[in-house]
This record gives C-alpha cells, sequence and structure tokens, in this order.
C-alpha cells in the first residue's frame, strides 16, 4: 500500500477506536504506552508510516477540540482532516459511554492546589491564535457540528478547579516577587475573585518589580495546552482597556504537571474569540 493513499472507512474506524481507547484510560487515570498502540494499530493498517498514523491521531485531536471534548495532549491538534474522519470521531463521541463517563468525571472532578509551583512552570511560547470561546451576546451561525459535548464548559464551570488555579497563582506571583527581592509587593498581592467578587475582570492582583500592578486572569485545565478556553465579555473587554497591565495566565494539565503560558494585552491579539452564548431579554 502506498502510505499516501487516502484512508479506507475501515482504516479510519480502526484509528478512531485506538484513539479513543488511549484517550479513556488517559481520562481515568490508568497508563498506557502510545508506541505499543501505534505498533498494534499499524498491523490492522498493513502499510501506514508510524508517521502516518501520528498525524491521523493528530487529527483525532483536532476533531474532538472542536466537538467540545478533551483530547491527548501528546497529540498536538493537526486540523487538516477528511470529512469521513470527522464524522467517524463525531459518532464515537455519541455512543461511546465509557468515553463520556470518564470525560464527564474528568471535567468535573474537585480539584486541590498542587505543591508551590517551580521555577519552570511557564512554557517559553504561547499559541498564537488558539481557540477561545466569547461568553457574550452575539448574532448566531450555524455549525457543522450536530453533536457537541458540553465536557470544555462543564470543566470551565468546575469552581473548585478554578479556585485550586487562582491559588496556585497566587503562590506563584508571591514566590515571583520575592525571587526578584520584592518582599514588600509579594506580601501584597491579593486574591480579588475572592476579596472583592467576580466582576472586576481579572482573578489576582500582583506588581511587577517597579511597583505597577498586574492584573492576573486565571484560566485552569486539567487538559492539554491547546484546550480552548471561555472568556467572558467583562474580561475581554478589561483586556482592551488595561492591556498594558492585563495578563491571562492559561494553566494546563494542572492535575498532572501544572504547566503555563501568559497572553499579555488585549486578548485578541492572541485568540480567535467564538461567541457561543446568547443573552436572553423579554424586552
Amino acid at each position: 500500500m502506498n502510505s499516501n493513499e487516502a484512508w479506507t472507512a475501515q482504516e479510519v474506524e480502526a484509528a478512531v477506536s485506538d484513539y479513543m481507547h488511549m484517550l479513556t484510560l488517559e481520562l481515568a487515570g490508568q497508563s498506557y504506552n502510545k508506541t505499543t498502540h501505534r505498533r498494534a494499530l499499524q498491523l490492522k493498517l498493513q502499510g501506514r508510516s508510524e508517521g502516518s498514523i501520528e498525524r491521523k491521531h493528530q487529527n483525532i485531536s483536532a476533531i474532538l477540540i472542536q466537538l467540545g471534548c478533551p483530547y491527548i495532549s501528546g497529540y498536538k491538534p493537526l486540523y487538516n482532516y477528511q470529512s469521513m474522519l470527522f464524522e467517524a470521531v463525531e459518532h464515537r463521541v455519541a455512543n461511546d459511554s465509557a468515553l463520556d463517563r470518564s470525560a464527564l468525571s474528568a471535567a468535573e472532578q474537585p480539584a486541590v492546589m498542587p505543591l508551590d509551583p517551580e521555577t519552570n512552570l511557564v512554557v517559553e511560547s504561547a499559541p498564537v491564535l488558539a481557540n477561545a470561546f466569547e461568553q457574550k451576546r452575539a448574532t448566531y451561525q450555524p455549525s457543522r457540528q450536530a453533536i457537541q459535548r458540553d465536557y470544555l464548559e462543564r470543566e470551565a464551570r468546575n469552581r473548585s478547579l478554578g479556585l485550586a488555579g487562582e491559588e496556585f497563582i497566587m503562590a506563584y506571583e508571591r514566590h515571583r516577587l520575592h525571587a526578584a527581592g520584592k518582599t514588600s509587593l509579594s506580601d501584597k498581592v491579593e486574591h480579588v475573585s475572592r476579596t472583592k467578587g467576580d466582576g472586576l475582570g481579572f482573578d489576582v492582583l500582583s506588581f511587577e518589580p517597579d511597583g505597577r500592578e498586574r492584573f492576573i486572569e486565571v484560566k485552569t485545565t486539567a487538559f492539554g495546552k491547546e484546550t480552548p478556553f471561555f472568556l467572558s465579555r467583562n474580561e475581554a473587554d478589561f483586556s482592551e482597556e488595561c492591556a498594558d497591565q492585563f495578563h491571562l495566565y492559561r494553566l494546563f494539565e494542572f492535575r498532572r504537571q501544572p504547566r503555563m503560558f501568559d497572553l499579555n494585552g488585549k486578548v485578541r491579539n492572541w485568540v480567535r474569540l467564538d461567541p457561543v452564548t446568547y443573552l436572553a431579554r423579554f424586552s
């Protein structure tokens, strides 16, 4: 078989089945070996290279993100996929009860703050033009996605996870300022979403070493780096109004090994905002 030939329906089904098995294990906290899975799958595909299988798994990650589902973080999303693959993944998500139970459990599981953050918490580069979902009044635009799970939205509503992430960033900011020799500033870091409420447009008040205020909005996920996040209209507007001081800290893989990237300034400069909710009024 020429590895460049289009994948058949049987091959696609085999790849999707293998990926979903690994994902279900991962969400359930069970270990697996990707190389072992890939080599077993390769025997069923009769000629597909390991690179071709890897790319197909990356395609599946991209589709799962579009369906509002978690994905295997080791397979970075790749969006140039065939329609047959989209349909196969969509059908599996809609009918796989084991995956559904594991994804719901992972999204809603309570969280606690890990040990104090280490110096290697921040990744070197942030993804540009990643997806974010803006919760605001918007004009409806039809989507081809007939089935869409709300696992990511459920996780975004997980207050335990959100609070643990904010507390983690509180510790990180105090550590950052203390390491810079600014102990007096580190003592002033404030968890404003708790002390003053959620309406300010940010969660943590911190400082630059020169004393200028740093406004930090924290978005936490237990899933991978490319997982979209939800942003309120107030938060998006605040990032515009206070662009020089606004930082969105995206924490990811929070339950396993927390890491983050920092989107500084206007959020729209970094991500595409897709409107996902309406404000319904009677008058």
